[in-house]
């Protein structure tokens, strides 16, 4: 599976101790955000970063001159973003979009970088953190060169649906979408949004849903895919669609 969306690494607010992570709170403000709101654009000179306290996030960058985006990542609570502007003080290298109500702690980039500089620890953890992400952002990039539409999608689906049910995709039992039967997780993206996570069309990928769903691999609604057979997703995911 490609990795690089979610990752695997444990969110930087939570790898801080107790003490850390108060004194890191407190050198910011808490902010809330409506959905679609922008906490950071792309080829801005903002340095400031933002440390997410509830609600999911993606990054994306430009692609084909502005006319579509590339999403690189989906980060949720306790995940840190901005800290390569603000340390690099260079343009923002990816918008940072709300995709439900989001509540961050933002914190200045001068303030940050004054506490990185005292605490040796904590820098440590960001510049893991950075390496982390520089080679997810590689892998993502094998991924696109190497792999069909169908599988992306059916590894991007696999990924969302093994997130815990705070995160991007909620499990159906309680509140389906209208039309969506009482089982299986139910990823909640629209096919654009499904489609930049995987830097394919939308056209490219309402066809690999129809195959799909004419498998009863999965079940589609408003927004939302359900994964009806998992194991079958999985072995389109590594490849055996023949």
């Amino acid at each position: 599976m490609a990795m690089g969306l979610l990752g695997n690494e444990l969110a930087f607010a939570d790898a801080l101790t107790a003490q850390e992570r108060e004194s890191v709170m407190e050198l910011g403000t808490r902010k809330r955000y409506p959905a679609d709101a922008h906490l950071m654009t792309e080829g801005d000179r903002s340095s400031h970063v933002v440390i997410i306290l509830r609600g999911w996030v993606t990054v994306s960058v430009a692609m084909d001159r502005g006319a579509t985006r590339l999403i690189l990542g989906l980060r949720g609570p306790g995940e840190l973003l901005g800290e390569m502007a603000a340390l690099d003080r260079h343009p923002r290298s990816a918008t940072v979009r709300a995709l439900g109500p989001t509540e961050a702690q933002v914190i200045s980039g001068d303030a940050f970088r004054r506490y990185l500089a005292l605490h040796p620890r904590v820098s440590g953890l960001v510049i893991r953190q950075l390496a982390f992400r520089l080679r997810s952002a590689d892998q993502e990039r094998s991924a696109l060169a190497s792999l069909t539409v169908l599988q992306r999608l059916a590894s991007r689906l696999i990924e969302f649906s093994e997130v815990e049910p705070s995160g991007p995709y909620t499990p159906s039992a309680g509140h389906p979408p209208p039309g969506l039967p009482s089982a299986g997780p139910v990823v909640r993206l629209a096919q654009d949004e499904l489609a930049a996570t995987i830097g394919a069309t939308r056209e490219a990928v309402a066809k690999a849903l129809r195959l799909l769903r004419g498998q009863n691999i999965v079940r589609t609604g408003n927004r939302s895919v359900q994964i009806v057979d998992s194991d079958l997703l999985a072995l389109l995911a590594a490849g055996h669609h023949e």
